[in-house]
């Protein structure tokens, strides 16, 4: 069994997750709201303003679907991970601090874009670092504590910021504290992401050579083929693909879908707190007993758990409800993330890890843009999202089966 004990690299590598997951708090709670204050403000209808907002998030999310692979590529080649790491940090974080003093709703989805895009674009490099900071024995462990301090680690600057918002000290407008919890945000993601740079260092790459754009083109195809061959790999992807998708929809929509059911929004809030602070020793414990059972088998427990609770909140209709769902949900989400992650990282060649992250991203990303459309669909149709919760069980089903694929593959492959 692995070591327990977390080297230094180890820990500034998940400090990351804990500097990071504050701008993800942020995007799915503070941000939008005050998107829909300033286009209120400047006359804009409800639905208007949600159409815009749904436009420029699938937008952001559509330039690192095919940014990611490429950038990946690219970051495969000695010294350029750290290169590239660092400057789509800086575009995130001028992004967010930009967000923290601009009132125009137009500038402010233009400038969301940007770090929306410099926050994603990192986020491929970080989770290939987990094949440079750590052993294939420890991996499943170390990638848990990432997730799960950065649950918990979130909710820091998350509630100094609401705190600012409902108290609105020394006379500042409710614009101006939002504007602060922005501010506290991209301080807090910065003062973080220092221990991972002075520390983690590329330890698997490939050697330079001219022509480096260029070649990261070729690779990408070679990649994609290697991916096609190796029937354990690209049935995993697959899976991943569909288990996640329903994983970021009942994150990304559970405040809309409570809204929709009747659920107080504070009461919202206050779950959706709850279900950070869940996640937090779900995620350790699951890295844990992943050392003894393995991370597919946790996997595919966490899948059926997920389909359960969707027909849970199918006929979701009182708070207590919405109370429970959070927490089962805060049970699950950690485990099957921080487990996904490093099962993969297992899979791939190590020199080449940025590449394939590339990939896995690709797949993430378009999972999270896939997800809601189900639910809209399903909305338009019968008038109802809940019957677009009860249709994402498909999706876990889909997931789960070729998760056994993936299995059978390996082991025909080994």
């Amino acid at each position: 069994m692995a070591s327990e004990k977390l080297t230094k690299t180890e820990k500034s590598w998940i400090l990351y997750d804990v500097a990071n997951s504050a701008f993800t708090m942020l995007v799915s709670t503070t941000i939008p709201i005050f998107f829909h204050s300033l286009t209120e403000q400047a006359g804009i209808s409800s639905v208007q303003s949600s159409a815009l907002w749904g436009n420029v998030t699938s937008i952001a999310i559509l330039i690192l679907a095919i940014l990611s692979p490429i950038l990946g590529a690219i970051a495969d080649y000695s010294g350029m991970k750290k290169k590239l790491f660092v400057l789509f940090l800086m575009i995130g974080l001028v992004g967010l601090f930009a967000l923290s003093v601009t009132s125009q709703w137009a500038a402010f989805l233009c400038l969301f874009v940007v770090a929306r895009v410099g926050y994603s674009a990192c986020n491929v490099f970080y989770d290939s670092m987990l094949t440079d900071v750590t052993t294939d024995e420890k991996m499943d462990m170390v990638s848990s504590h990432g997730f799960a301090w950065g649950y918990i680690g979130s909710c820091v600057p998350f509630i100094l910021g609401i705190v600012l918002i409902f108290t609105l000290p020394f006379g500042m407008s409710t614009m101006m504290a939002t504007q602060i919890s922005f501010l506290i945000t991209g301080v807090w993601w910065l003062l973080l992401t220092i221990p991972l740079l002075r520390n983690v260092k590329q330890v698997h790459c490939l050697q330079n050579r001219d022509g480096k754009v260029l070649d990261a083109f070729r690779r990408l195809g070679d990649t994609f083929k290697k991916i096609r061959k190796k029937k354990q790999l690209l049935f995993y992807i697959l899976a991943y693909f569909c288990y996640i998708d329903g994983v970021y929809t009942i994150i990304s929509m559970a405040t809309t879908y409570g809204n929709e059911v009747g659920i107080d929004s504070t009461q919202m809030i206050l779950a959706l707190l709850l279900t950070q602070f869940v996640a937090f020793p779900c995620a350790i414990l699951s890295g844990k007993l992943s050392q003894k059972y393995g991370p597919l088998k946790l996997v595919k427990i966490f899948i059926i758990a997920y389909a359960a609770i969707c027909l849970f909140g199918f006929q979701l209709d009182k708070a207590w409800e919405f109370w429970t769902l959070a927490v089962a949900v805060g049970i699950c989400q950690g485990g099957i993330q921080a487990l996904s992650r490093s099962h993969f990282g297992k899979l791939i060649p190590k020199e080449e890890s940025n590449e394939y992250f590339g990939f896995f991203d690709i797949f993430g990303k378009f999972a999270d843009f896939f997800g809601p459309l189900i639910i809209s669909f399903c909305a338009t149709v019968f008038g109802a999202s809940n019957y677009g919760i009860l249709g994402l069980i498909l999706l876990f089903i889909i997931g789960y089966v070729l998760i056994l694929f993936s299995e059978r593959a390996g082991r025909t492959e080994a």
